[in-house]
């Protein structure tokens, strides 16, 4: 009988190991998998015309697209005659022929409701929804003639009412921060949209000095980038356990794989210094692979390897292959672990269960 049950024994043994044995194999050629490959060892020679730390390059032109933010400067925006005066308009009148201690001169708002405050008894007139000749002609009829201005009304002969605009309303609308919608277009204001994707700076002032042609006198406008959003690099951290980790950060053009590192407070506890920079080429295939000597770059400052970043550059960073194995086997045996864990909970419950304690008496043999 014994002879039986250590047989029985010995070959559920043999049969776990054979089990562990190849769950260490799978868990090996899982982690040999999720490495990818390893393009270059660490120490081999960089590529010597790519820039890096201390030989950085130019960018090529920057094309605007979705969602870059741009800055549009108003350097002279003239509306073609005749101008029709809105709310929110700024002119600058001079009258001719008022006393010294009430004269009318400066610049006056057109307030909601378009009326001006002349001041002093003058009183307010209406002068919205015209253009300048009929707003000198409106003030001079208000002073001179209207009966809503008894003590200020002037002398006919001797009063002259010239009138020029100072600033317009949509001025604000144009000279401000513009985010270029998903459809390429950016908004300005009552004059209209304009499409800037794809355009350099340049092109894109010659479009909207353009657009602004067909209701501004030979208008200029300086344009710059407020913001670049449209152009990211990816920093990948490799985890076969708890999955990759990517994050993307917006691309200003100074970026090196140290810098990159950096915004990602460092590498993760998990992570092993296999670090290469996987760039794409146009249509190709087959990725522009840059291997990383990240010892080299921290602890003896080579700039060898530290290379200038370019937007949708990859900086991938393969994970420790102990620490990926342990993961690995987590993943492999957890399920196994719960149901050895709860049938030995049911068979614990039923022992427990069975017996004297169903037939009502209780544990035997501890002194009651």
């Amino acid at each position: 009988m014994d002879r039986r049950i250590s047989a029985r024994n010995f070959s559920s043994r043999f049969f776990q190991g054979i089990l562990c044995l190849l769950a260490i194999g799978v868990c090996l050629g899982c982690v040999s998998t999720t490495a990818l490959f390893d393009p270059k060892p660490a120490g081999t020679p960089a590529f010597r015309d790519l820039p890096k730390e201390a030989a950085k390059t130019s960018l090529p032109v920057y094309y605007l697209e979705p969602p870059d933010i741009i800055t549009v400067e108003a350097i002279q925006l003239v509306p073609k005659a005749p101008y029709i005066l809105r709310v929110f308009d700024r002119i600058e009148l001079d009258v001719i022929g008022t006393p010294d201690e009430e004269p009318i001169f400066g610049i006056f708002a057109i307030e909601p409701g378009g009326l001006i405050q002349l001041g002093g008894a003058y009183g307010s007139v209406k002068v919205d929804g015209v253009s300048l000749e009929e707003a000198e002609r409106v003030i001079y009829r208000h002073l001179v003639q209207s009966p809503d201005n008894p003590r200020g009304r002037l002398s006919a002969r001797n009063t002259v009412v010239s009138a020029r605009l100072r600033q317009m309303s949509e001025i604000q609308q144009i000279a401000d921060n513009h985010l270029i919608s998903p459809d390429g277009y950016i908004t300005l204001g009552s004059y209209g949209r304009v499409y800037v994707n794809g355009l350099s700076i340049q092109e894109c002032r010659e479009a909207i000095e353009f657009h602004l042609s067909k209701s501004l006198e030979h208008p200029q406008v300086a344009v710059d980038v407020f913001a670049y959003n449209s152009k990211e690099y990816y920093v990948i951290f490799q985890s076969s356990a708890m999955g990759e980790q990517v994050v993307a950060f917006p691309y200003t053009g100074n970026e090196t794989v140290l810098k990159a590192i950096a915004n990602m407070n460092g590498l993760a506890p998990n992570c092993s210094k296999r670090i290469w920079v996987a760039r794409p080429v146009g249509n190709s295939h087959k990725p522009v692979i840059l291997p990383v000597d990240w010892v080299a770059i921290t602890a003896y400052a080579a700039p060898q390897t530290n290379y200038q970043l370019l937007p949708g550059d990859r900086v991938f960073v393969v994970e420790d292959r102990y620490l990926a194995a342990d993961g690995v086997l987590a993943r492999f045996f957890a399920p196994i672990e719960r149901i050895f864990g709860f049938s030995l909970l049911g068979a614990t419950t039923a022992t427990r269960l069975s017996g004297n304690v169903l037939r009502g008496g209780g544990q035997q043999g501890w002194g009651y």
